[in-house]
């Protein structure tokens, strides 16, 4: 299969490369160091991305966005994964689901996010159900034209910068495989709606400027206008986000990781001790081509997936794959580049223990690893009951 750039791809990518490059990167340590990201620089880099045309590039060109295939979108997606989720997040992607939009939702909430002038934020973990989403408790009552929503949420990324809520609450039970199943719905809430509260959770190791949000729901009522899609049916709508966000996690981590081995290639080329330089010694020189194979193959997988995406024939089990292998390669490869730079890959006058730190949240959020390997171990084995 061929991978090789069109002449549009290769522009685009040179252009956000420089783009990361310019703008975003020379902010990393900044930020990493204040644990935030200012208002101003945030609005900058929004600005930014929508003048030069990148901002909403995974939305397509009937709501306002850059209408780009699932291959190009993993191409920027890579190049992205340069810098700091902290940072690039400001170069928006609405979520895809709010394709689901109708009616007056269409200009409320569609057409502002595309724009940039709204942010979402997608609220479906809770305290209680991380991997297993279907253990979610926060449950909307029907009352009258309305819905009361009791509960609460956690690990919600940038939450506090957002203007609404995707939320995701039980609205009631059905009859599955002899069982109850539990019910789910999706729901548009504004910032500020009563009855909804929120504030950072946790501070995370990783990702430090890129926080996360407790949200809380006290008989908070939102109209039934405000349901996302059908009442109901919201797993289907987030399945569908979640299964092809992991292909763009994936081609983010590639983009990190190749970053990462650069570094440490250039190091070890340059550095010497024992009067040689230590990229000639077995024991550096055996990392950098097990870094540089791995690099490669992930990203090989990531572009195929990605390619089936586009085609329509991608399964779940492939996204697990490609998330799987990306994400697990750029541990290996931050963890390597620690090693390769000694004692200096732990200070943090050099951005290689960030590019360590940033790399352990990759396994567990958006599906952890055993998760991946759960969902595509029960794939092969499908394929010989």
């Amino acid at each position: 299969m061929d991978f090789s750039l069109t002449h549009e791809q290769d522009m685009l990518v040179s252009s956000l490369r420089t783009f990361v490059e310019k703008e975003l990167q020379p902010h990393e340590f900044a930020v990493d160091r204040a644990d935030a990201v200012s208002p101003e620089l945030a609005a900058s880099i929004r600005k930014k991305a929508i003048d030069l045309g990148f901002y909403a590039f995974n939305m397509p060109d009937s709501v306002g966005g850059a209408g780009l295939d699932y291959l190009t979108q993993a191409l920027v997606e890579r190049e992205l994964g340069r810098t700091s989720w902290a940072l690039h997040v400001f170069v928006g992607r609405p979520s895809k689901i709010l394709m689901a939009c109708k009616g007056d939702q269409i200009e409320r909430y569609l057409k502002p996010t595309v724009r940039g002038e709204l942010v979402d934020c997608f609220a479906l973990t809770e305290p209680g159900a991380g991997s297993d989403a279907m253990g979610i408790r926060t449950h909307a009552v029907r009352d009258g034209g309305d819905y009361v929503i009791n509960g609460s949420k956690h690990f919600i990324s940038h939450a506090e910068t957002s203007d609404y809520v995707i939320l995701f609450a039980v609205t009631g039970e059905e009859e599955f495989c002899e069982r109850k199943r539990k019910q789910v719905t999706c729901f548009l809430i504004d910032k500020g709606t009563p009855g909804m509260t929120m504030h950072r959770g946790p501070h995370c190791t990783s990702l430090r400027g890129y926080h996360q949000s407790e949200i809380f729901f006290s008989d908070c009522r939102v109209s039934a206008q405000q349901i996302l899609g059908e009442e109901h049916r919201g797993f289907e709508l987030a399945s569908e986000w979640l299964t092809a966000g992991r292909v763009m996690v994936a081609a983010n981590n590639i983009g990190r990781a190749q970053r990462a081995f650069d570094m440490a290639a250039e190091w070890a080329a340059t550095r010497h001790q024992f009067g040689k330089r230590i990229g000639e010694f077995q024991g550096t020189s055996f990392k950098l081509a097990d870094m540089a194979t791995e690099i490669r193959a992930a990203k090989l997988v990531t572009l195929f997936t990605a390619d089936k995406l586009d085609k329509g024939t991608m399964t779940d089990g492939d996204a697990a794959l490609a998330k799987l292998l990306a994400t697990e390669t750029l541990g290996r490869v931050t963890d390597h580049a620690v090693q390769i730079y000694g004692g200096m890959g732990l200070m943090d006058e050099l951005p290689i223990e960030r590019f360590w730190r940033d790399a352990r949240i990759e396994r567990i959020w958006e599906g952890t690893s055993e998760i991946q390997r759960h969902i595509l171990s029960k794939e092969i084995l499908r394929r010989y009951s």
